[in-house]
Formats: C-alpha cells, sequence, structure tokens
C-alpha cells in the first residue's frame, strides 16, 4: 500500500549549506533503496517535507526523522493513501526557501503549517515548488 505523509519541524541550529547536504546525501541514499520519494523544503528555521512510498518504509523513515536532533516540533501534519505519486521523480528534491528572496519567502504568520490542514499544506508546498529553486534533484 503506498502512502504519502507531510510533516512540519522546526531546525534546532542553523539550516547550513552543511547540514542541508547531510540530509539530502543520506535520504537519495536510503530513499532510493527503499522506494522512497518526496520533497524537502527548508528554510526560515523550518522543514516541510513529504515522503512518498510503501507503507512500512515510510512510517520507518519518519520515525527516523521525528528522532533525528537537528530538528524539533517534528509533527505529522497529514497521511494519506494514495495509488499515485506527486513527487515520483525524485527520491528527495529540496527547494531552498530564501529569507532574502520575496519570492520564495515564507510569509509567517500569514501560513502557518502547524495549524492549517493536510491538504492545505500540500498546495502550499506544491506553491513554494513553483516558486523556490528545486536545488539538488540528481534523480529528475
Amino acid at each position: 500500500m503506498l502512502i504519502r505523509l507531510f510533516y512540519v519541524s522546526t531546525a534546532l541550529g542553523p539550516q547550513t549549506t552543511t547540514v542541508t547536504g547531510s540530509i539530502l546525501k543520506a535520504a537519495h541514499a536510503w530513499n532510493a533503496q527503499h522506494g522512497i520519494t518526496g520533497v524537502l523544503c527548508q528554510g526560515q528555521g523550518v522543514f516541510l517535507q513529504v515522503l512518498e512510498g510503501e507503507r512500512d518504509a515510510v512510517t520507518s523513515l519518519f520515525e527516523r526523522i521525528a528522532a533525528d536532533q537537528r530538528h524539533q516540533n517534528v509533527e505529522m501534519v497529514h497521511r494519506e493513501t494514495i495509488t499515485q505519486r506527486r513527487y515520483e521523480k525524485w527520491a528527495m528534491a529540496h527547494v531552498q526557501l530564501s529569507d532574502l528572496d520575496p519570492m520564495t519567502n515564507i510569509e509567517w504568520p500569514e501560513f502557518d503549517p502547524y495549524s492549517v490542514t493536510g491538504l492545505l499544506v500540500m498546495a502550499r508546498i506544491d506553491e513554494l515548488i513553483a516558486m523556490g529553486t528545486v536545488i539538488n534533484a540528481p534523480d529528475a
């Protein structure tokens, strides 16, 4: 059974290129091996991530992510059974949400991923992908 899971979390330290690179390197390898696809949006101290794949693999990965000490306030916002992947091109794409570029700036508190429904957050992620720059999608 395929599922899609979306979560949001808050970074504990600066979201540096080194930290993000480490996350993406591990994600690409693990996700490709386990049939996980998705997208990671990060910036302004927030991580927004969608994971897609077989239920057991996604659940296992989410448990590992939730235990990661690089972030806090990890909250699953939405989980659903799916018949088709939305991000099938990417083992893990990365969208950088620049604090400086007003075109990719998440406007808080207008959009608070902790207080809206999962489907609205998914729509917002699609907007962010359209506005942001996918800077790391080697499997695209």
